[in-house]
């Protein structure tokens, strides 16, 4: 049986697409599975060739390589992106969420091949910066790729570039509901049924590709974590507000690192993060990299406070650098690292003053959370790693009080937005999303079109006006230089024929001669019109309709270089009609 794919593309246009849409999750969660696996694989490959015991021990090199390693990689980096435009030099989620909401989720294949190679690079040399980052870029490319070169609508390309963020953190952390609300709560910005359910398998299919390569093990080693006591709750309050501190701290210094050096050369400023990174990275190596060995080291309470402290500042400066001056790497695992380091010397210093109740523990991981919280503005994804990172219930009481009151101190006292967001806006580029435009990006065009629609020139004969009634269309799209330019009802034409012929039998003389009807010329309720692709969304007609300043988008397709289909009319009472029901 031969499969109808524009069948299947119009279905996708619609609210009744979910079957489809599961498949389809299915695979952009296999494909953004496998793209973020092959990422992980060369970065920890290549590592494991220099770096004694472990991918991520750093520590033991030679302290000169601490920091020449930084400058080396940034060097290199800085002289690849000199070679790329400004546009494409663009990475990471903020560029992720930029593209999802102003582009529908349409990103290319030379910004994924980018970000591999750039996040490779800046990870293999000890960079500060983070994997999940790039990995949600990677996976959203995955998925985004799989609609585009399937030519779906772009309310389906949407759903699998969620699918591909979901599945890149689920793959990342092994952690299958986090992915979920990250990809919803951070890049979609909604939660509706007809997205939920294919992220959810796209998770599911992320997770278990990496437990096939990795086991079922979480990112980190947790030792046993519960609360000791309610005497614990104050110390877990001042925890709350220093993390929100911490993360207010860390945006603010991307925003600045980016206002002060975004004149300078790219070659520039790469070389100066690495600089900031090599020296923070002889003063203290275990920022250098991922650090995830470190933060497994704070777990099990293994780091002195000074040593923390240290590790800490330093993780920030140098983050703060390498975020803000653009280099293609993540904030994830940054901001986890920066809020282990917070916790654990809260959970020190509980543990001096408490020494029978404090678990250190537990502060580690409560610290993550509220750091994670509060720089990406996403609590609900906080929690839902926090849980699945421990297995532990009774962990979610605490972590619930932290996220709430660090996300409070970064967003109400200090007026910090999530650190995307802030970038976003310090280029200049500002997201806005209203429940309508979601709405409306949720079904493409092809689902309210009238298809009824005839292509004519504005000269007709009478007997061409005639046989072109016979067909019965409902619209008219009336061409100029070979594309359409107006609209009218065919019913407005039929009635100027019916006024013709009565006005032949009262006066034949006057009217018996008429060889030529011109369409632009007679009373017809007629309206300029616009071209907008078969794949788009409702919201994208009207946006046209607002552009153009006219009331209907005629949808067409290219079937040849330069030559177009038309497939039917969609007005504006059509689109005000479809959001009224």
């Amino acid at each position: 049986m031969k499969l109808d794919f524009d069948r299947i593309r119009e279905k996708l246009s619609t609210v009744d697409a979910l079957p489809l849409l599961s498949l389809l999750g299915i695979l952009a969660g296999l494909s953004s599975g496998l793209i973020i696996l092959l990422f992980r694989f060369v970065i920890e490959f290549i590592l494991t060739l220099f770096l004694p015991g472990s991918s991520e021990n750093f520590e033991a090199l030679n302290p000169l390589l601490h920091s020449a390693l930084p400058l080396a990689g940034a060097a290199t980096l800085g002289t690849g992106f000199h070679f790329l435009a400004k546009e494409q030099r663009r990475t990471g989620i903020g560029y992720v969420i930029e593209r999802f909401n102003l582009h529908q989720g349409a990103i290319s294949l030379r910004s994924l091949l980018v970000q591999f190679g750039g996040a490779a690079v800046a990870l293999i040399s000890g960079l500060s910066m983070g994997r999940e980052g790039p990995a949600v870029h990677l996976g959203a490319a995955g998925g985004s790729l799989l609609g585009q070169w399937s030519r779906l609508p772009n309310n389906s390309v949407r759903v699998l570039t969620g699918c591909g963020c979901a599945a890149a953190i689920s793959a990342s952390f092994n952690t299958p509901i986090a992915g979920v609300i990250f990809a919803m709560e951070v890049i979609m910005m909604e939660y509706s049924i007809s997205t939920f359910i294919p992220i959810i398998l796209a998770s599911v299919v992320g997770a278990s590709l990496t437990r096939a390569a990795y086991g079922h093990a979480p990112a980190f080693s947790i030792p046993e974590v519960q609360l000791g006591s309610l005497i614990e709750l104050p110390f877990i309050v001042v925890c709350g507000l220093v993390i929100g501190c911490l993360a207010a701290a860390l945006i603010y210094l991307s925003r600045e690192c980016f206002h002060k050096t975004r004149r300078l050369g790219v070659g520039v400023r790469f070389l100066l993060a690495g600089a900031i990174t090599g020296f923070a990275g002889f003063l203290a190596p275990q920022i250098l990299g991922i650090g995830y060995d470190t933060v497994n080291a704070a777990l099990v309470g293994g780091l002195g406070i000074w040593a923390l402290l240290l590790i800490m500042s330093l993780k920030i400066v140098a983050t703060g650098a390498c975020v803000g001056m653009g280099l293609p790497g993540g904030i994830i695992g940054p901001s986890l690292f920066i809020g282990a380091m917070a916790g654990a010397i809260f959970g020190s210093l509980s543990a001096a003053m408490l020494p029978d109740n404090a678990n250190i523990t537990l502060y580690v991981l409560l610290g993550m959370a509220g750091m994670m919280a509060a720089t990406l503005e996403a609590p609900l994804a906080a929690l839902m790693t926090l849980l699945e990172l421990t297995f532990e219930a009774n962990i979610i009481f605490p972590g619930m009080l932290v996220v709430v009151i660090s996300s409070l101190v970064a967003s109400q006292l200090f007026k910090q937005k999530s650190i995307f967001q802030t970038l976003l806006k310090a280029q200049g580029i500002t997201v806005r999303i209203s429940p309508l435009a979601t709405h409306l990006h949720r079904i493409g065009v092809a689902a309210v079109m009238d298809r009824s629609v005839r292509r004519i020139k504005p000269l007709i004969s009478r007997e061409e006006a005639d046989e072109l009634l016979k067909k019965q269309p409902n619209w008219l799209l009336i061409e100029k230089d070979g594309l359409p330019s107006h609209f009218l009802p065919a019913a407005d034409l039929a009635l100027h024929l019916g006024n013709l012929d009565e006005q032949s039998k009262e006066k034949p003389s006057e009217n018996g001669n008429i060889e030529q009807i011109n369409l632009l010329d007679i009373p017809a309720h007629r309206d300029n019109v616009s071209p907008i692709l078969l794949s788009a969304t409702l919201q994208e007609a009207l946006e046209t309709m607002k552009r153009h300043d006219v009331n209907a988008v005629y949808v067409r397709r290219m079937s040849a270089p330069n030559i177009y289909r038309v497939f039917g009319l969609v007005r504006k009472q059509d689109i005000e009609h479809f959001y009224q029901v």
